[in-house]
C-alpha cells in the first residue's frame, strides 16, 4: 500500500514567496496529501496566505528546527517532506517522493535544486550543491529532505540548532542508510546569494560548514551567518 505524505513548510515573514510555493505543492500532490505551514511569528500576511492553501497552520518558536519538528508532530502522514517557503516543486514531485518511499522502500532522500537567478555563477553553485549532496549523502533544506516518519522519530528529529540543522539531520540519517536522490529539481529563490553577492555567499557557506565540522557551536555559526 502506498504510504501517506505530509508536506511541512516552515515560514517566517514569507508573504512575498509563500503563495507560489504552496500553490506548486498543491498542484504536485494527490488530494490526500496533507499540507502544513509552521509559522515562526510572522508580522506580515504569511499566516493569512497559509490559511488559504494549507490543511493546517501551526505556530511554533522561531527557528527552522523547532518549526519543522512542530510540523512533524502535527503531521498525520507516514512520510514527511520538508520544503522551504521560497521553493517551488515541479509536477508530480509528491508522487515521486511516495513512489521512492513506497515501492522502492527508501528510508529518506532529497531532490535536486535549481536557483532562480540568471547569473552564470548561480548555475555553477547549483551544480556544486547537487554534486555535493550526491557525493556526501548530506542534503540541505533547499533540496527538500523527505523521510519516513518512523526513521525521523528514531533519530530524534531535527536537533535544536539555530543553523545547520539540515546538515545535522542528514548526518544522523546517513548513519542508518544512504539517501535516495530523486531525478527532479526544486526551484528555489537565489535571494540570499543575490543579496550578499554570489561569490561571497559561496565562501561564507563553505566556511560555515568547515567550522561546523571542526566543532564550532551552532549559535556561533548563526551569528557569523547573520
Amino acid at each position: 500500500m502506498m504510504p501517506t505524505l505530509s508536506i511541512i513548510v516552515p515560514a517566517l515573514n514569507e508573504a512575498a514567496e509563500l503563495a507560489a510555493t504552496l500553490a506548486s505543492l498543491r498542484a504536485c500532490c494527490a488530494d490526500k496529501t496533507q499540507l502544513i505551514v509552521v509559522d515562526g511569528g510572522s508580522v506580515d500576511d504569511t499566516v493569512g496566505i497559509a490559511r488559504r492553501f494549507a490543511d493546517r497552520v501551526v505556530c511554533a518558536d522561531r527557528g527552522r528546527a523547532s518549526q519543522m519538528n512542530a510540523g512533524a508532530a502535527a503531521a498525520t502522514g507516514e512520510v514527511l517532506w520538508f520544503v522551504h517557503a521560497d521553493t517551488a516543486a515541479p509536477a508530480m514531485a509528491g508522487d515521486a517522493v511516495l513512489d521512492a518511499a513506497g515501492d522502492q522502500g527508501a528510508a529518506w532522500g532529497h531532490c535536486g535544486v535549481r536557483l532562480d537567478g540568471e547569473s552564470a555563477l548561480l548555475r555553477v553553485v547549483q551544480r556544486m550543491m547537487n554534486w555535493r549532496a550526491r557525493f556526501t549523502g548530506v542534503a540541505t533544506g533547499d533540496q527538500g529532505i523527505w523521510v519516513r516518519r518512523s526513521i525521523f522519530e528514531a533519530v530524534g528529529g531535527y536537533p535544536p540548532m539555530r543553523l545547520m540543522e539540515d546538515v545535522a539531520l542528514s548526518k544522523r540519517l546517513r548513519r542508518l542508510r544512504r539517501p535516495v536522490c530523486l531525478p527532479l529539481y526544486l526551484r528555489t529563490s537565489a535571494r540570499r546569494w543575490q543579496a550578499r553577492g554570489v561569490a561571497r555567499t559561496v565562501v561564507l557557506m563553505w566556511w560555515l560548514r568547515l567550522a561546523f565540522w571542526l566543532g564550532v557551536r551552532a549559535e556561533v555559526l548563526a551569528r557569523w551567518y547573520r
